[in-house]
This record gives C-alpha cells, sequence and structure tokens, in this order.
C-alpha cells in the first residue's frame, strides 16, 4: 500500500478492479443495498459503484477507523451518490450489524490477513443478515481440498503465517464451506479469477 498525498492507495485495486468488476454484475442484485466488508482505501467502490446498476447502493465499511476517511475521499472524487458514507465494523466482533439492511454483501483480501474469526464472522454474519438468496461475494485466494492452487499460493501463504500465525489462505472444502452452510449459506459460483485467486459466490437459502 502506498500514499498518495495523504491518502492511502492500494496498487492491487488497479489490477484487479474490472476483472472482479466483470464478475460482480452477473451475481448482484439489480436493485438494493451491497454492503463491502473491509473497504481498505475505498477505491473499489468508487471504481465499482459508477459501474453497476442505477438501483444499487454501496455501503463501503472497515474495521480501521483511520481508513473511513480515505474511503469517503475516493468516493467524493468518483461523484457517485450511490455510495454511502463508510462505516466501522468489526465482523470478528459478535453480532456485528452495519446501518441499514443489505441485499448482498461483498469481501475483497480479507480473510487471508485478518485472524480466522473474521472469516467465521463474516460469513456468519451473512448468514444473519441477507435475504433469501442474497449474495455474499469473496475474492482472494483459496487452497482446494488441502492443495495450494499454484506454487506462489503456498509461498505467500507461509509468508503470511511468518508474519501473523492466525493468518493464512483459507480452504474452501475444509475451512469455509463447513462455516458456510452452518450459517444456512451454499455455494452458488466458484469462478477462477488472475493470479491465482478466486471469486467465491454463496447464496442465503431459504
Amino acid at each position: 500500500m502506498s500514499s498518495t498525498g495523504s491518502r492511502r492507495h492500494a496498487p492491487a485495486t488497479l489490477r484487479n478492479r474490472d476483472a472482479i468488476l466483470s464478475r460482480l454484475t452477473g451475481h448482484l442484485p439489480q436493485t438494493g443495498t451491497v454492503l463491502e466488508i473491509a473497504s481498505g482505501t475505498g477505491e473499489h467502490a468508487a471504481y465499482f459503484a459508477p459501474r453497476l446498476p442505477d438501483g444499487l447502493v454501496w455501503c463501503p465499511s472497515d474495521l480501521d477507523p483511520a481508513a473511513l476517511a480515505d474511503i469517503d475521499g475516493y468516493a467524493s472524487e468518483a461523484g457517485c451518490a450511490r455510495i454511502a458514507p463508510a462505516q466501522r465494523l468489526d465482523v470478528a466482533g459478535p453480532d456485528w450489524t452495519p446501518d441499514r439492511p443489505v441485499d448482498a454483501i461483498f469481501c475483497a483480501n480479507m480473510i487471508h490477513i485478518a485472524p480466522w474469526a473474521a472469516a467465521c464472522g463474516l460469513i456468519g454474519g451473512a448468514g444473519r443478515l441477507l435475504p433469501p438468496g442474497g449474495p455474499l461475494l469473496i475474492y482472494g485466494p483459496f487452497s482446494r481440498d488441502g492443495r495450494h492452487t499454484a506454487p506462489s499460493n503456498a509461498d505467500f501463504d507461509a509468508s503470511l503465517r511468518a508474519r501473523d500465525p492466525e493468518w493464512g489462505v483459507r480452504d474452501l472444502e475444509g475451512d469455509i464451506l463447513p462455516i458456510a452452510s452452518a450459517a444456512g449459506l451454499r455455494l452458488r459460483a466458484d469462478v477462477p479469477m488472475p493470479a491465482n485467486n478466486f471469486l467465491m459466490v454463496f447464496e442465503k437459502e431459504g
């Protein structure tokens, strides 16, 4: 992450935003509220919201209070009235609740650089907050059936765990699907993405 003046910049957003956007459009509803978890700098929000259907409101959030000003700054620069003010949310906390009902939840590059409690809280919260059929979209690296999908992901996982033992690339089948099932979510789509990432699309059952 770098800084542009006083505002932070995440170079990865420039590399992955078009690939993500091309997939989001097929899995998000046409109207309603999309809650973004761990918005970081807010650059995804500023890029996605103006390019999504006019009936969608994008609601960014982050755990770090210092990130909220960056998020609102990029939103203001984008000039899109359908980006809500950033809110602080800690998905690892009990019964976290956004400031409005949500119809979809999006989270990019969070669950591998956060404690396992954050992944559990994200998925459990999605099961609690989403309406039937509402999607939870998680973007980032995943291992599959206990195996990394590329040598670079294995190296990345090792480096993450060396930095913090609570971090690491999560396994879809071994880690994520069991807690998703317990939360009333089923896997709707498993979308390979560039740079050995995936977009996992879950759907609230019922």
